[in-house]
Formats: structure tokens, sequence, C-alpha cells
């Protein structure tokens, strides 16, 4: 069969593979993408509801910094809205219930406060020392390699509570537990993202906003301006390489040729793939160690939002139950109230075993449960969609770095093998995971081929993204007091200290006072000493010799 000739294909018909085919296409170059999936947006998934609209079921956020985003999607036409968190948030842990405005729960435990603050800095310290383009290149980088993030978090933090928030955030942005992650790993992902008041907050952070009809959209608009070289259905077994050519076969036999390949498959997937020759033994490592998240969304659909009647904003952290994190999904126009809910890490495993509905049934009563209303048992409707069942993502959001991996074989994430480049949201340097890295990841992969075709400067490969005029980022608030503000163990230590210095001070006054010179003398009558022995004691303990003589008795 004689094959179709193209300058370029991709592997994937997700953000990152039409990004790059947009930007190759841009610069006259003649692009194929192939799309395993019978749609295209990868691990973005709106599901087109008759009943309740547009039902965004795979990534849906978008926040200040993210202007890659925001600059395609003022290219598309497309709407943003902002997500409500008015009114309050529940923090439902082991150790206490709480509701607050805000992104920290403000614990009223000056301990609890301590340690929570001390977390959110220090992290954000050692995440600034991990470079976002080489991690591998920390100066500490085979100490937090080897180090988990559970075992960070035990080792830093006193107080059951902060290690519940901090667990709660972790599971959260990595859908795997805490065990699982490598803290280098964590370190490099909360830099590239902006810190972690950046990545956990809603209003100024990674979920401030939502795209109006959902953020399927986004590759829909870019597959339409790509054209008619978009093919779905077409899953790519078969790429032969060479310093010349790419030779890819789909799994319907059709063979296609081209001068480079762009992969955005996520790297645990890429096994999938038949590779001649075979990858180099490090990526073939890299792919083998490296799992997705695990996670399944969940919509569930009210009457009406009550729960703002009780001054709630239906968003909840819970460290016990069968959802770690919700938000109030309902549409801008107050329409299809509804809660979208987050199974995740070993709850998600777990509950893939059920039916839905008896994740429906759970989630309806972990939600009574967290905001204290009967009201959540009666749900109207219910959507969900297990990522871990999806055969051409495998979970989601993104795959997950255990320890020892980046320090091992992190240098070959973003490198070509020969005409063959990789893109996807793993590869990315600014915001990888989300919607923004997987533009990055996908502009930069095609830049690279640019570069490679003699097209642009090297310095036009991974280019700084302009900020969003429409959007632009607020600073982060960290005040003065939050900066110097002492961790519990400072606290210990000065408590030892102060301690340990007002018993010394007591010691010194008792044994060079009066009394001290009775104790001496008593000292020298208890052991008969004579002068010339007290003499010597003098001088060991540095005791002036009026404290042991004309001493009267």
């Amino acid at each position: 069969m004689e094959s179709q000739k193209f300058d370029t294909i991709i592997i994937g018909a997700g953000l990152s593979g039409l990004s790059a085919a947009r930007q190759l296409q841009k610069n006259g170059e003649k692009v194929l993408v192939l799309e395993a999936r019978d749609r295209v947006g990868g691990r973005t998934y709106t599901l087109k509801d008759a009943d309740h609209g547009a039902i965004d079921l795979g990534g849906a956020y978008v926040g200040p910094t993210q202007n890659r985003v925001y600059r395609i999607c003022k290219e598309l036409d497309l709407k943003l809205y902002n997500v409500d968190e008015n009114d309050y948030t529940v923090m439902d842990l082991r150790s206490c219930w709480a509701k607050f405005k805000g992104s920290v729960p403000p614990f009223w435990n000056p301990f609890k406060l301590l340690d929570i603050n001390h977390f959110i800095r220090t992290f954000d310290i050692m995440a600034k020392q991990v470079p976002c383009e080489a991690p591998w290149a920390a100066k500490k980088a085979k100490q937090w390699d080897s180090m988990t993030v559970a075992q960070f978090i035990d080792k830093i933090l006193w107080t059951q509570s902060a290690k519940e928030v901090a667990g709660i955030l972790m599971k959260a942005i990595f859908c795997a537990e805490l065990s699982e992650i490598s803290l280098l790993g964590a370190l490099w992902y909360f830099n590239c993202s902006g810190g972690v008041l950046r990545i956990s907050s809603i209003t100024n952070g990674a979920q401030e906003k939502k795209v109006e009809g959902g953020t399927q959209q986004i590759s829909e608009g870019l597959a339409k301006l790509v054209g008619d070289y978009v093919k779905l259905s077409s899953p790519a077994v078969y790429i032969k390489y060479n310093d010349h050519t790419v030779i890819v076969k789909d799994s319907h036999g059709n063979v296609y040729e081209a001068r480079y390949v762009i992969s955005s498959v996520p790297p645990p997937l890429l096994n999938r793939i038949e590779f001649d020759p075979p990858l180099p033994w490090e990526r073939l490592q890299l792919m083998q160690k490296v799992p997705m998240g695990s996670i399944i969304k969940t919509v569930m659909y009210y009457k009406t939002q009550f729960w703002r009647k009780l001054d709630l904003n239906g968003i909840a952290m819970s460290s016990d139950g069968v959802c770690c994190y919700c938000i109030d999904d309902t549409k801008p126009n107050g329409g299809h109230p509804a809660i979208m809910g987050f199974i995740l890490a070993d709850r998600a495993r777990a509950m893939a075993a059920a039916t839905p509905l008896v994740r429906k049934e759970a989630l309806c009563a972990h939600y009574a449960w967290v905001f204290g209303t009967d009201d959540f048992l009666h749900p109207v409707d219910y959507r969900e969609y297990n990522w871990m069942a999806d055969q051409y993502s495998g979970g989601c959001y993104s795959s997950v770095m255990p320890p020892n991996v980046i320090t091992k074989y992190g240098r070959c994430l973003r490198e070509p093998v020969g005409h063959v480049y990789f893109a996807g949201t793993e590869t990315a340097t600014m915001w990888p995971g989300y919607m923004d890295g997987a533009i990055q990841a996908g502009e930069r992969a095609a830049n690279q081929i640019l570069y490679a075709d003699g097209k642009i400067s090297s310095y036009q490969i991974d280019t700084v993204e302009p900020e969003s005029l429409d959007y632009p980022a607020k600073p982060i608030p960290f005040s003065y007091i939050e900066h110097y503000l002492p961790s519990n163990t400072a606290v210990l230590r000065f408590g030892i200290a102060i301690t340990l210095g007002f018993f010394g001070f007591s010691a010194y006054v008792f044994f060079f006072s009066w009394k001290g010179a009775l104790f001496w003398k008593w000292f020298q009558w208890k052991y008969d000493l004579d002068e010339k022995d007290m003499w010597k004691l003098s001088k060991y303990f540095k005791i002036p010799s009026r404290f042991y003589r004309h001493v009267k008795t």
C-alpha cells in the first residue's frame, strides 16, 4: 500500500497534539493528526447532555498565569466565567470540622496555624530551588527524589489537622496517595505552577474560571482550524523512524510517511505503540515507572441550590469519606444546580469496583454528612466518568512521578529520539498536568521541528507567553508576619532554650551566692578536702576561692 506523505504526523488530538499541529501549520508545514478516540479533546471531555447541557467530565478549570489557554480561548471566541466561591467553604477533618472563607483554613489553635503556615512557606521555598526545565539538576535533587511527600509531611508537621489539610491538597493535585509521590516531583510541579496558594486557590488561583459550554470546545476549535487532516478512530500502532523519514501505521493498516512525528500520548501509554528501532532504554524504563493518576469525576444534580441558603458555597475538603474535594458546578446563570466531586487515589481504586448507583448513594451520604443537611440525599440526576477505565488515558490528570524516577530518567522526558518528538502536558515546564501545560508542550515540540528545519532560532523554541491583558494575574498575598512566623519546631526549641537558661541561671545564682559558699564548705567537710584539693577543684569548675574560704560555720 502506498503511503501518504506529510511533513509531520502528530499522534493524539488532545490540546497538546492540536496545538502542535496548529503551530506547524501556521509555518507552512503539512500535518496529519491521528487520534485513537472517536473525538478530539484527549483528557478534556465535555458531555453534551440533553438534560443538563455541557458537563465537563475532564479538565475544566483555568486560572491566572495560564496565558496560553486565555490566548486560544480569545482566538476561538470562547467565553469564560468565574467560579463562585462566595459564602463558606467546609473543612471536614478527622480532628475537627469548620467552615471558613478563603483558601487557607483559619485554625484558631495557634499550633495548627503555625503548622499550616510553616508547610506553605517551606514547600514554596524548597520548590523555588527546583529548576522547571531540569528538576534533576536541583542541588538536593537526589535527597528529595528519594523521599515521598508522605515522609516529608510527617517530618515537618506536628499537628494532625495540618497533616490532613496538606494530604487533601496533594491528593487533589496528583490523584495519588502521598506515599506514591516523589517529593522532588511535587516540588517541581508546584514551582512550575506558581506555588501552593496559586495552585490550590479558586479566586486568583488555578480553579478561578471555567469555559462557557465546556473546555472540549478548545480542542474542537483547534481541530477546525487544522482542517481535514485530523483523523479520528485511528490509533497509531507502529512507528518506524530513521534520520530522514518516519513511517506510521494505524490500526486499520493505513500507512503514512513524514519527515517528523510528534507523540502527545501520555508516557505510560507509549508502550502500546511499536517503535522500530526500539526507543532508548531510558525512555522505556521511564514509560514503565510513571503511572497515571486515579480519579473518578462525578457531578450530582439537585433541584435547587439549597446550600447557598445555608451560607455554604458547595466547596468542601474532606480527609475521610468517599470524596476528597468537591465544588459547586452550577451554571453561571444559576441553572442546573450541581456539586462536582472528585473520588481520588485509593478511594477511586476501591470505588471503581462498585456500581454507579453505589457511588451515587455513597456521595450523597458523604455530602449530607460533610455539609450537615439531609437535603443532599435527594439528587435529581447524576453523571460520572471513570478516567482509570479510559483506555486511551489510563487515568488523570497526568502521570505521577514516584520516588527515584526524575533523577534517573527525567532527562529523557522531552528529548527527541531521532525524528520522533514528544509533547503532552507531562513534558511542560509551566503548568504541567493542566491545559496550559498541554498547549505549551505542543507548541514547544512543534518549535523544535521548526528549528530543526531552520525556520526559527533556538531562542524561539520555548518562548515566554505574554501575560493576558484580559485576565492579568494578581500577586499572591503573603504578609510579612506569615513570612516570619516561627514553626512549631522553632517554638519548641525556643521553649527548651528558655527553660535550660532559667535553670542554668538559677544554678549559677545558687552556687555563686552565700548559699553556694555554704554548699562548698559543706562539700569540703563531707569529703575531707584540704585547701590544695579545693584549689584544684576551683580551677576545674572555675569557682572563685572566696566561695570556699572564710565561710562562717
